[in-house]
């Protein structure tokens, strides 16, 4: 049988084959991804499949390329999706910054001094570059890369040359160091663990998006979110969090690349975000009155991370 071709699919195929990119339309939406699969198990009997289905209609229609986990440990309920895919860690690694400079200290079993506690509370509470940048040089790759293998981050990988916002991080590693950040371990001391919590619990009100976004009144709310734009990949968007309260202590992790603006990024990372809290923490007609849901600030912001001027 014989297909008749158009001209405009010739040409199409011919520009594609050479490498070239034919707009069809200018500053066109990117396309719309397929149904992204899903992964879920639960030891609560429906919960998996409602969070699998739930998580996979936020995410319907969503342009770009989105990476998520979930771990509750009170139902020992787990989701994934793309969890070993890298993505430029931009303002997230600045967690990773504090648990490195944490452990380290433990190591030489002192407190942190008075300058490291002030980095330490600009980095995380206000997402402070300048502070990321002199605690990474402090602190250097060798130790991060020790801390990175002391908590099997192994798929974690620094960036050179200084650029921390260029850290390659997965969802898989960025739930183990909210696991060590939120029970006991040998890797963090307890002090360790709460001092990174409270800090995370005191992000100003314009960085306070993300995966908190839906969360009920009733769960503490710990949060680290980071976003950058590139040549490549268009916007970066992650966000880390972990929530404890109403008989339940989970994180979530949702990191997200190709986004058309930094906003698009957001409001995909909230849809998920709103699915799992309230999958996780349902209200019911006696408790909708009193359990309100975080409401992000509708102006989130971040700050740039350190990454090459160029590229």
């Amino acid at each position: 049988m014989t297909h008749r071709i158009s001209r405009r699919a010739r040409v199409l195929a011919a520009g594609l084959g050479a490498g070239v990119i034919v707009p069809f339309a200018a500053a066109a939406a990117p396309a719309a991804a397929a149904a992204p699969q899903v992964s879920c198990t639960s030891n609560k009997a429906g919960l998996a499949t409602k969070l699998q289905n739930d998580i996979t209609t936020a995410l319907r229609g969503r342009a770009g390329t989105v990476a998520v986990g979930l771990y509750d440990r009170s139902t020992k309920t787990t989701c994934t999706l793309r969890s070993s895919t890298a993505y430029d860690s931009a303002s997230v690694v600045k967690a990773t910054v504090l648990a490195t400079l944490l452990w380290d200290a433990k190591k030489h079993n002192r407190y942190l001094t008075t300058r490291e506690q002030s980095l330490a509370t600009a980095m995380i509470t206000q997402s402070d570059n300048n502070a990321t940048s002199t605690l990474w040089k402090q602190l250097g790759v060798t130790k991060v890369k020790g801390f990175l293998a002391a908590a099997g981050m192994t798929q974690t990988k620094p960036g050179a040359n200084n650029y921390w916002g260029l850290t390659q991080i997965t969802v898989r590693d960025e739930q183990k160091l909210l696991a060590l950040l939120t029970a006991k371990n040998s890797v963090l001391s307890d002090n360790s663990r709460a001092y990174e919590l409270k800090l995370m619990g005191k992000v100003i009100s314009s960085q306070r998006w993300g995966t908190p976004a839906g969360a009920p009144s009733s769960v503490a709310v710990h949060v680290k979110n980071g976003w950058l734009s590139r040549a490549t990949h268009g916007w970066r968007v992650h966000s880390i969090g972990t929530f404890n309260g109403a008989g339940h202590d989970y994180m979530i992790t949702v990191l997200t690349q190709d986004n058309s603006t930094m906003q698009y990024g957001v409001n995909t990372i909230q849809a998920v975000a709103k699915a799992i809290h309230k999958d996780l923490v349902p209200t019911t007609s006696t408790t909708s009155a009193s359990v309100l849901r975080y409401v992000p600030t509708t102006n989130p912001q971040e700050a740039i991370p350190a990454v090459p001027s160029a590229g």
